[in-house]
């Protein structure tokens, strides 16, 4: 063998294959955490994601523009990106496009993208696709410079590393991506949660993850649902990892005494199909018992999943079981990985998450302003060079012409004028057009203009504090232009622990009460509003010689204080009132409260807070005050009765033949308003009143005549200027009126008091009194069950001695029992 040939001999060496192999799947590993599976912490994109919306930009298919076959784009992507193979871009492609799938959907396709029930999209060939406006957000600003490039596989082109992305893309749509050794799971999240936050955190450095999750409640997936236990939320934020318990919307429906379980929301990434045929496999196996038939009537109005179930099934018990069983319920695993600088995996916190991602934005707004400001610099240079041409315009063109080439004349002009290489091109190459006046003002003004934007550039690069509060400005547009709603309910406690609030609706209710104790809460919504003086419509059937009693309006979340005629007080909270229809009697008191035999609730006070324990702390300074028929007043601090249970406290201690009737908490600093049957009245203030113990009996608030008796208790709030408030009266024929409450001279307690109300045959004596705040309208109610709902403006302001009008026209024999105002 020559010594040529030696030379050209390869060279081998030998190596442990051990070595070789760890090397090598290394290299593979990094390759797939970086290149493939894992997102950037900065704009939430896997490669392929980020080369499909850039290559989508670079295509022409942003917003607005005409959508185009999904087989050019992968095409495009794969010839020029992303040398993978086409399925894996259209997969991509497609789940991008899928409202289902992404919170914010990226891509706007036309045609079939697949489905929640598993369907897979159509044929690239079939479908079109185009860029959705927030996906523009992301690619916003990429040709200033504000992102790094590197070349692509062949090196016959450049790609960006990074988008510049305004938005906060890692958690809005979430990702979920499987590395070699290592895994990302990140939720979607809500828009205007989640910028509030990065907002927050731009204005608070320091911040805490729990400062954060008062603004990001939780995740927000496409499909709704709801999340449960605020305490893995809040372990999952802190250390990017956790789990948390997600349920479809489920309720329990009844009809004619048939009940049916209609699902009308699943959890994330739920197979709608797959879930439907575990049902009806359960079914079959017969591990779910006392279900009739099952239908999936969802359609493009949304997702409905009917469960008929057996006339002797137990509704709840079968729809536990479905959590139990399906997917109906599903852990969702926090894994939050993503890639920091590009290259580096860790798992991040919300903070970090958000910090990154301000710090990325800091990077591109100070990259776009340098790029605008260069811009800027060098139009104002070629304005600065056409103006002082201008000023010497004979000069410069007698210049011209005595150069006998363009390149002598450019020479010239630079040695003459003083002008730059790029002035005196731009003068050279400036159209006779130029020399008129108005198109003089327009360079001058130009000049003006580029000036300005110079100096605001150079201030926002001299100050960081300038630049976070570009990215603010931003951001609050983002939020201005795509808020919506969050999807997703959010309950505190953990399944099985949490409290029956978390799952009733804030709404406002009304209690209704009967003489015999019957009890319910419906929606006011039941009484449509009328004009006065009809007859209203029918409210519920009651027994024959029973009458409604009480009627109140309040919230479903508020606590009841339940005060009876023997002077007893109980507390539970509203929701626990059992709720049925308009026209149904309601249930027997005794089965939420421990009443004793004999024993009559008689008032009913409605509070946002709770009396016990420590809560009591917050009605500090606050009184009940309380009236009794024949007009014995009492006031009593709220804390002597912190601790009442459902078997109930005494709360007063009454004189033979007496009755609790009327309690109202008070500020201490209140007037009470005293009203008799027979048009009597008396204000004083509480003040009037010492505050006593529990076991105390009161003093007289009225001094009444023969065969009078109180019938009204009315609070004037001294929050509230008084010659904005009205006494409000109704009597028993359905007569009503409103007075100023500055017609009622204040007086000292025991007196007999003044007319309030000019009582007759046609109007009988009074039933009720209140005082009007806030309210806009009254619900009166019969001993017969009618109910009528008009707005107060419909009473007239009149003075005291008068007789009123009338709201309610009744039926013989009927009278009015109570009022409610809403």
């Amino acid at each position: 063998m020559s010594a040529a040939e030696e030379k050209k001999k390869p060279v081998y060496s030998s190596r442990e294959i051990t070595e070789e192999m760890k090397e090598s799947y290394l290299a593979y590993a990094m390759s797939v955490i970086i290149a493939r599976a894992l997102p950037d912490v900065r704009d939430g994109m896997k490669p392929v994601q980020r080369r499909i919306l850039y290559g989508m930009q670079e295509l022409g298919l942003a917003h607005p523009a005409k959508h185009k076959k999904s087989a050019l784009i992968v095409g495009d992507v794969m010839g020029k990106y992303h040398p993978h193979g086409d399925s894996a871009i259209y997969d991509a492609l497609a789940r991008m496009a899928q409202d289902f799938s992404l919170r914010y959907m990226l891509v706007d396709g036309q045609g079939n993208f697949g489905s929640i029930d598993g369907d897979p999209p159509a044929a690239m060939r079939y479908t079109e696709a185009r860029l959705t406006k927030m996906a523009s957000e992301l690619l916003k600003d990429i040709e200033k410079n504000t992102v790094p490039f590197t070349d692509n596989y062949d090196g016959s082109r450049k790609e960006p590393m990074v988008l510049p992305s305004r938005l906060p893309n890692l958690l809005l749509n979430g990702v979920a991506g499987i590395a070699v050794g290592m895994a990302t799971t990140i939720p979607p999240h809500n828009l205007t949660e989640v910028i509030d936050a990065t907002i927050h955190l731009i204005k608070h450095p320091k911040a805490a993850v729990n400062d954060l999750l008062a603004f990001v409640k939780g995740p927000d997936f496409p499909s709704g649902g709801v999340a449960y236990n605020q305490k893995d939320i809040v372990e999952a934020y802190a250390t990017g990892k956790g789990s948390v318990v997600t349920r479809g919307i489920a309720e329990i429906v009844e009809e004619k005494g048939k009940y049916t379980i209609l699902i009308t929301e699943i959890p994330y990434q739920v197979n709608k199909a797959t879930l439907v045929e575990k049902i009806a496999s359960l079914v079959k196996e017969k591990k779910l018992e006392g279900i009739r038939d099952l239908r999936d009537e969802s359609d493009k109005d949304g997702m409905r999943i009917v469960l008929e179930l057996k006339n002797d099934s137990h509704p709840q018990k079968i729809l536990n079981n479905l959590f139990n069983y399906t997917e109906l319920q599903k852990t969702i695993h926090f894994n939050m990985l993503a890639l920091v600088d590009g290259i580096q995996p860790q798992t991040l916190s919300l903070k970090q998450i958000l910090e990154y991602f301000i710090e990325h934005r800091r990077v591109v707004v100070t990259r776009r302003t340098q790029y605008d400001l260069d811009r800027a610099k060098e139009r104002a240079h070629i304005l600065e060079g056409l103006k002082k041409a201008l000023d010497h315009i004979d000069a410069i063109i007698k210049t011209i012409r005595a150069s006998e080439t363009k390149e002598a004349a450019h020479g010239a002009l630079r040695k003459k004028f003083g002008l730059s290489d790029a002035q005196a091109t731009a003068i050279l190459e400036m159209k006779l057009q130029a020399l008129a006046g108005l198109e003089r003002k327009k360079i001058e003004e130009e000049l003006k203009t580029k000036k300005k934007m110079i100096a605001e550039f150079t201030e926002i690069l001299k100050d960081t504090k300038k630049v976070l509060g570009v990215i603010e400005k931003e951001l609050l547009e983002i939020k201005a232009t795509y808020t919506d709603a969050r999807k997703t309910k959010i309950v505190k406690g953990a399944i099985g622990e949490f409290s029956e609030e978390d799952l009733i609706a804030q709404e406002e209710t009304i209690i209704t009460l009967t003489k015999d104790g019957y009890i319910k809460r419906i929606n006011p919504q039941a009484y449509r509003a009328q004009k006065r003086g009809g007859k209203g419509i029918l409210g519920m059937p009651t027994k024959e010689e029973d009458i409604v009693s009480i009627f109140l309006g309040c919230m479903t979340h508020d606590n009841l204080l339940f005060f009876t005629n023997k002077g007893r007080a109980f507390q539970i909270p509203v929701y626990e009132i059992p709720e049925a229809s308009r026209t149904a009697r309601g249930k027997p008191a005794v089965n939420v409260l421990s009443i004793a035999p004999g024993e009559s609730i008689t008032s009913i006070l409605a509070m946002k807070e709770k009396l016990k324990g420590t809560n009591a702390g917050e009605l500090e300074g606050k009184y009940l005050v309380m009236a009794t028929t024949n007009g014995i007043i009492k006031r009593l601090d709220v804390a002597e009765i912190a601790n009442v249970r459902k078997s109930g406290i005494q709360a007063i201690r009454l004189r033979k033949e007496d009755r609790l009737e009327w309690v109202e908490m008070t500020s201490g600093k209140d007037d009470v308003v005293l009203i008799t049957k027979k048009g009597q009245s008396i204000r004083f203030g509480e003040k009037d009143v010492r505050t006593m113990g529990r076991s105390a009996g009161g003093v007289m608030g009225i001094r009444l005549k023969k065969d009078d008796l109180t019938v009204g208790m009315a609070i004037a709030r001294s929050d509230k200027e008084s010659g904005k408030k009205d006494l409000l009266v109704i009597t028993e024929n359905g007569f009503s009126k409103k007075t100023s409450l500055t017609s009622y001279k204040k007086q000292k307690r025991g007196g007999s008091g003044i007319k309030t109300m000019k009582i007759t045959e046609k109007t009988g004596i009074i039933t009720a009194a209140r005082v009007l705040e806030d309210e806009e309208e009254i619900v009166v109610i019969s001993q017969k069950g009618q109910v009528i709902r008009t707005g107060l403006s419909s009473v007239p302001s009149l003075s005291r001695a008068t007789q009123g009008v009338r709201v309610m026209k009744l039926e013989s024999g009927d009278k009015v029992a109570s009022v409610a105002l809403l």
